[in-house]
């Protein structure tokens, strides 16, 4: 009975335990997403430092003081441990987006840029044959170029299509995605 009794205090101050951790965890993560949201406001790399160095340093520094602090109540074997062991002595590489403006907090930006790439990556497995392939990466990355540069992809690749057959070897580059703009037929 007392082993029994001994069981369920257990119990309860892990449940307790946890739900400290938990509401921690809750409370950092929503200081990391605000400055998130918040990230795409300034579009000067000079206005981004300064907005991380107002909004980002103090949750920064908050997080690394609840850190050290969670480190020596924490087992370090526990996923919360291995976690905090893994961050504290990388941390000054992790919160470095906050002393520099052109720094993103994470990489979504790069990643939503490439997705459609490796999207394809996988359709050149279906191409039919290596030439086909290359064919289907090169429109990719035409289309991808077009995209960066705000080019309509249908109308270029129409004029393209239009000129390339008439246009001297030497000023091909007028057709690329980057210099169209300039190049591109009066209509």
């Amino acid at each position: 009975m007392q082993g029994q009794i001994d069981l369920q205090k257990e119990v309860l101050t892990l449940r307790q335990e946890n739900a400290y951790l938990k509401e921690e965890l809750v409370q950092l993560k929503r200081m990391i997403f605000a400055g998130r949201r918040e990230r795409f406001i300034p579009s000067d790399t000079t206005q981004h430092a300064l907005f991380a160095e107002q909004k980002a340093v103090p949750v920064l520094e908050e997080i690394e003081k609840w850190m050290k602090e969670e480190s020596c109540k924490v087992l370090p074997k526990s996923p919360l441990g291995k976690a905090i062991n893994y961050a504290l002595p990388r941390w000054k590489g992790l919160s470095a987006y906050a002393q520099h403006g052109q720094i993103e907090i994470d990489n979504n930006l790069v990643e939503n840029a490439i997705r459609p790439l490796a999207v394809g990556r996988k359709n050149y497995l279906f191409s039919g044959s290596h030439d086909a392939a290359q064919m289907t990466a090169a429109m990719y990355s035409f289309m991808a170029t077009c995209k960066k540069n705000n080019v309509n992809e249908l109308e270029w690749l129409s004029e393209v299509m239009d000129r390339v057959q008439d246009i001297n070897h030497k000023d091909l580059y007028q057709l690329i995605p980057n210099n169209w703009e300039t190049y591109k037929l009066k209509q």
